[in-house]
């Protein structure tokens, strides 16, 4: 597999196909969600609100994770956390070249979360009603993103040694495969495990789901409770598919696998307070704050000026 992975290039400014399909995703998921906001009763302009809010955060801290939190093959190599912060300006690989690749979900999800949540209270929002709004289509934005990883050739796992799974195998060249620690002559030709496919497979998998049960049976559940579906969903796959995973991240000074020490309490929790609250969920509706007619906001704009 061998893409050019730039879409356009003008003299030093390069516009890749990770970009473009990475906000490719994020305008479907948007769209969807703006139009669940929409036939639900509340103003869809706040689903493009909150997505302006969380765009720069969700950056910031997907770099900032990777940064802090650089996989063991970068370590050894010996682009650590001190040589990020030590080449803070660096354009080519220092801790601001998100352009050269290392961006992390976690720090783009929590990154997301807050500008969303900062948008949230400053509008005086519902919170647990927009974040569930937010849940369902994240699983779909995912599921899109993955292929910016294909594109890349990162996110893949081990080479893969059963028969019948060859089909879904990606092949990879010799060059990453050298820097994975794969480059003898023992694997030449092999194929390795896509995680971007799984990982996007799942997502599309739990975005139908969620979806559903939102618009037949939402009755049964509370607000909040799809945004832990969400989390417990997302840290169940991502820490299932790190004991396959070739860039993994260690906690220092130990052989613990970052993730999946993460997903491991997220999914605890997530679904600890999920269960804790089943009792009496079914005669507790699930409650959508509707949108004010115009005239009943003019006039409490008016009263407050007043």
């Amino acid at each position: 597999m061998d893409f050019q992975r730039e879409f356009i290039e003008i003299g030093q400014v390069q516009i890749r196909y990770y970009g473009i399909i990475i906000v490719f995703g994020m305008l479907v998921a948007t769209m969807v969600a703006a139009n669940l906001a929409k036939r639900t009763g509340r103003d869809p302009e706040h689903v493009y609100g909150a997505l302006t809010w969380a765009i720069i955060p969700g950056i910031i801290g997907a770099r900032l994770w990777f940064v802090l939190f650089p996989p063991q093959i970068l370590i050894d190599a010996g682009q650590d956390r001190a040589f990020y912060l030590e080449n803070f300006f660096d354009l080519d690989s220092g801790a601001i070249a998100i352009w050269s690749g290392g961006l992390s979900i976690f720090g783009a999800v929590l990154g997301g979360l807050l500008g969303a949540y900062i948008y949230l209270r400053r509008n005086d929002l519902p919170v647990a009603e927009w974040l569930d709004l937010g849940a369902i289509v994240l699983p779909l934005g995912q599921a899109i993103g993955r292929w910016a990883n294909y594109v890349n050739q990162e996110l893949f796992g081990t080479p893969i040694t059963q028969e019948w799974l060859q089909w879904a195998g990606l092949e990879l060249s010799r060059e990453i495969r050298t820097g994975a620690g794969y480059g003898g002559i023992l694997y030449e030709g092999a194929v390795f495990h896509p995680l971007f496919l799984y990982e996007s497979i799942w997502s599309i998998a739990a975005f139908i789901i969620l979806y559903w049960l939102f618009n037949t049976h939402r009755d049964k559940f509370r607000n909040g409770d799809f945004f832990l579906l969400y989390v417990a969903q997302y840290s169940f796959i991502r820490f299932m598919l790190e004991f396959i995973r070739v860039e993994v991240t260690l906690i220092p000074e130990t052989d613990i696998n970052l993730a999946q020490a993460v997903t491991a309490v997220t999914f605890v929790l997530s679904m600890g307070l999920f269960l804790a609250r089943r009792p009496g969920a079914s005669n507790e509706d699930y409650t959508i704050t509707p949108m004010k007619p115009p005239q009943q906001e003019d006039k409490e704009t008016a009263q407050a000026a007043t």
